[in-house]
Parts: structure tokens; sequence; C-alpha cells
């Protein structure tokens, strides 16, 4: 089997992922993950799609029929980078302000970590005014990195840009 990996967007509106769903199904395609939401009133998403390599390319040609619809651009799956590495989840909590994600993932890189999932919201901080950020963030860390190392990395910089973080167990 091919993995391929669908990145989509367009205007939010109902039908959309069960027209990408029926191409896939169509070009004898399975649907193994995603992540899809609606960001602003628009609709993007990350597919992986597995398929036989005899009919990938079809796959491709028909969703680019979807042109005019959703913006599909598809991309050959690489496997894991890494797998024998750990994974590190955390979640990351602090009063909204520029530059939090660039901070967290650059002290994630300096440690050897990759971001296999991160998921991001802004919200209300009813009780203290302004905006609250949050993250939730799974890692994959090699196997030759001291995970306590990246742990204290990420303290220090929690308590240089006044968020809290979290390992989760």
């Amino acid at each position: 089997m091919t993995t391929l990996v669908l990145t989509v967007v367009g205007d939010d509106r109902a039908g959309l992922v069960s027209a990408v769903a029926d191409i896939v199904d169509a070009h004898g395609g399975n649907w193994e993950n995603s992540e899809l939401a609606e960001l602003a009133g628009a609709f993007a998403g990350i597919i992986e799609v597995s398929v036989t390599p005899a009919r990938a390319g079809d796959l491709r040609a028909a969703l680019d029929g979807l042109a005019g619809t959703l913006a599909v651009t598809v991309h050959a799956g690489a496997g894991s980078l890494d797998a024998a590495g750990r994974t590190v989840t955390f979640d990351v909590v602090g009063n909204d302000r520029p530059g939090i994600v660039r901070e967290v993932s650059a002290a994630l890189g300096a440690h050897g970590a990759s971001i296999e999932r991160m998921s991001t919201q802004t919200t209300d901080a009813a009780m203290a005014g302004g905006r609250l950020f949050e993250a939730s963030i799974t890692a994959t860390v090699a196997a030759d990195v001291a995970v306590d190392d990246l742990v204290a990395g990420l303290e220090r910089l929690a308590a240089e840009i006044q968020v809290d973080v979290t390992l989760a167990d």
C-alpha cells in the first residue's frame, strides 16, 4: 500500500468531508487518520490515506476535481522518522501573547524532539481578563535523549514566559 497525506482547505460548508471520503472510497483508498477543524470560517484538515500503488495516480487526479470547493494538496507519506523514540505529552497554559508556540517548539527542537501532534486554542480568561492560551502537545523524543533534560528545559521556559507546563502521565 501507498500512504498519501492530503491537506485540505476551503470555505466551511456542509458536505466537504463527505466529498473527500467519497473520492477516497471510489478509488479503493482507506481513510486512516485525520485532523479536521473549522477555523475562522474556513475548513482545514490533514488526512492520511492508504491506497494501492496502481490506484494512487487516479486518486490524486480525482481529488483535483475538488478545486473550487476545496484546495487539496497530496503528499507522499514518509512513515515514522524515529520508531525507536519515546513519546512525551504535555499541556501548556498561560496568558496569551505572541511567541509562545515559537518558544515551546524551539525548546523541543533544541532537545531533538519532534512534534507529533499539537492542538492550540485561545479563550477568554473570564476571571483575569484578556486571553488564555492553551496547548496540548505530543512529541517524539529519540531514544538517546534524556527526557529529564527535556522536562527541565520546558520547566525553565515555562518560568521565563510565565506559562504552566504540565507533563501528562
